[in-house]
């Protein structure tokens, strides 16, 4: 059951794995392709935002290649189980999705930016890989992006319904703990990794509208 990786139902929080104190490796570093440090503290002025939308390695590269983005990461988040290992949260028992968290410049790319890239990568109704480590999540950093992710959803289901798709399931929640993935999973389909890497991402073919949310912080 351990190595299960396509449970397709979250575990309840009391049977989750129970994880470690501390990490089991450090992310590494620097950025493969931008060469800036992939965890904080970030140099002032800069924003994070965090997106699940299955598999992190071509999820990752979507964001890098955005004007403004300064660096990005991958790691596992929205889960139960601290300190989670790849092969635990494939297992599906530690309720984490993969996720990318991508550090910008919000003076260069604006958070409505990233999410309609977001939205546009992926199918946001079913997800692009079975199991629930691969399911549609926002996690926001301020009320003023939980707004925006609604807002956005919100002008993006019709281009869906039009297109044959069903409600769009994306999880949008407050960014709990974000747990750094192994070295060898950061920038994976970089040039210097694995240029020719698989990458099973592909969106519907839908367009999101953005400019549908004007909110403050």
């Amino acid at each position: 059951m351990l190595f299960d990786r396509h449970k397709t139902s979250l575990v309840p929080a009391d049977q989750a794995l129970p994880g470690r104190e501390s990490p089991a490796f450090a992310p590494g570093g620097p950025h493969t392709v931008l060469d800036h440090p992939l965890t904080g503290p970030y140099p002032d002025g800069l924003e994070v935002a965090d997106f699940g939308l299955g598999c992190f390695w071509g999820a990752e590269r979507t964001f890098w290649r955005l004007p403004g983005v300064w660096t990005t990461l991958v790691g596992y988040q929205g889960g139960y189980t601290p300190n989670p290992t790849y092969e635990e949260v494939c297992s599906g028992l530690t309720g984490h999705t993969e996720a990318v968290r991508v550090v910008f410049d919000p003076a260069q790319i604006s958070y409505e930016r990233l999410l309609q890239t977001f939205w546009e990568a992926h199918d946001p109704t079913q997800g692009n890989d079975v199991g629930t480590q691969y399911r549609s999540a926002v996690y926001t950093h301020s009320p003023a992006q939980a707004a925006t992710a609604a807002a956005t959803r919100d002008a993006f289901q019709p281009a869906l319904t039009a297109l044959g798709y069903g409600p769009i399931t994306t999880e949008i929640a407050p960014a709990g703990p974000f747990y750094p993935a192994e070295p060898y999973h950061q920038q994976y389909l970089s040039e210097a990794k694995n240029p020719n890497g698989y990458c099973g991402l592909g969106g519907t073919g839908a367009s999101c509208p953005i400019g549908v949310a004007r909110t403050r912080d």
